[in-house]
C-alpha cells in the first residue's frame, strides 16, 4: 500500500476511533447510585497507593459491569498531594486514571463525589514503594492511546453479548490492541507490578495424576497487565477493602430507627 493511502486509511480510522469512544463515553440513562459515598469521610480515609473502584454510569460501563459480572466498571489510583497544585483556588488533582479516548489524566476526587465507589488498599507496601507506585503513574500522565483498532471498540457496543459466563471475561482480551489497555485497569497494574505486588494469582489446573492434595494447587504468576479488570482488585486477596464508615467509627447504638405501627389482626 501507497505510503500516501496508508496514511489517509491511519487519519480515517483514527477519526472513526475517536468517535466511537466519545461515543461510548457518554452517560447512559436511567443511573441512580444506590449507596454514594459519605465524601467528607471518603477524603480522610484515602491514603497515596490506594485503588478507588467505581461504578460508572457512562454506556462502557454498562458493558466491562456485564462482561466481568462485576459492580465496577473504572478504576483510579489515588496519589495524594504528589501532583502540582493548582495556581488558583480550585481542588487539586489527587486521582490518576486512564480514560478511552483522553488517555492518562489526573482529576479531582470530587468528580466522583455521587458515584457508588470502593477503597483497596494494598497491604505491606513501604512508604517508599508506595511512592514509586504513584510515581509510576504520574510519569504517565498525558500518555495517549492509539483508537485505530475500532475492532477492539466495537465491542463495547454490544455490552450484553450472548455468549457463556466463562468466556466473557475473555472478551476483554479480544484483540489486545491499545483501546483494550484504555479501557482496563492496566496501567494500574503495570504501577503494581513495577514493585512486585501480586493482584491476582493464575490458577494452573495439574493433571489429574499429579494433584496429589484434596485442592487444587495454585502457581503464583504473574499475569498480563493487559488482562485486569476493575473487579480485580476488589476480588484480590491481597487488597484490603476499606469501609470509610467504619474507618471513621460506627457505633449501631446511635443509630436512630423508625418504629413501624404495628396493624391490629396482622400476622408475622
Amino acid at each position: 500500500m501507497p505510503e500516501k493511502v496508508a496514511g489517509y486509511w491511519d487519519r480515517l480510522l483514527g477519526r472513526i476511533g475517536r468517535l466511537m469512544a466519545s461515543r461510548l463515553d457518554q452517560p447512559s440513562s436511567g443511573y441512580v447510585p444506590y449507596t454514594p459515598s459519605d465524601f467528607a469521610t471518603l477524603c480522610e480515609t484515602l491514603l497515596p497507593g490506594d485503588v478507588l473502584l467505581i461504578e460508572g454510569r457512562e454506556r462502557i460501563s454498562n458493558a466491562i459491569k456485564y462482561l466481568t459480572q462485576s459492580t465496577w466498571s473504572h478504576a483510579t489510583l489515588y496519589v495524594g498531594d504528589r501532583l502540582t497544585a493548582p495556581s488558583d483556588d480550585a481542588e487539586p488533582n489527587r486521582l490518576i486514571e486512564v480514560n478511552l479516548g483522553e488517555g492518562c489524566v489526573s482529576v479531582p476526587l470530587s468528580k466522583y463525589e455521587t458515584y457508588n465507589t470502593r477503597i483497596c488498599r494494598p497491604v505491606g507496601l513501604t512508604q517508599r514503594e508506595r511512592e514509586a507506585v504513584c510515581d509510576f503513574m504520574a510519569a504517565r500522565l498525558g500518555l495517549e492511546y492509539d483508537l485505530r483498532n475500532i475492532m477492539d471498540l466495537a465491542r463495547y457496543f454490544f455490552p450484553t453479548p450472548p455468549v457463556p459466563v466463562r468466556w466473557r471475561r475473555r472478551m476483554l482480551a479480544l484483540g489486545s490492541g491499545d483501546p483494550t489497555r484504555a479501557i482496563c485497569s492496566s496501567l494500574i497494574a503495570r504501577a503494581f507490578q513495577s514493585v512486585h505486588y501480586p493482584i491476582l494469582p493464575e490458577v494452573h489446573r495439574l493433571s489429574r495424576g499429579l494433584d496429589t492434595g484434596y485442592g487444587r494447587r495454585e502457581i503464583m504468576h504473574i499475569r498480563h497487565h493487559s488482562l485486569f479488570a476493575p473487579r480485580d482488585f476488589d476480588l484480590s486477596p491481597w487488597f484490603l477493602v476499606v469501609k470509610p464508615n467504619l474507618v471513621a467509627g460506627f457505633d449501631p447504638h446511635q443509630l436512630l430507627w423508625h418504629e413501624e405501627p404495628e396493624i391490629e389482626g396482622a400476622t408475622r
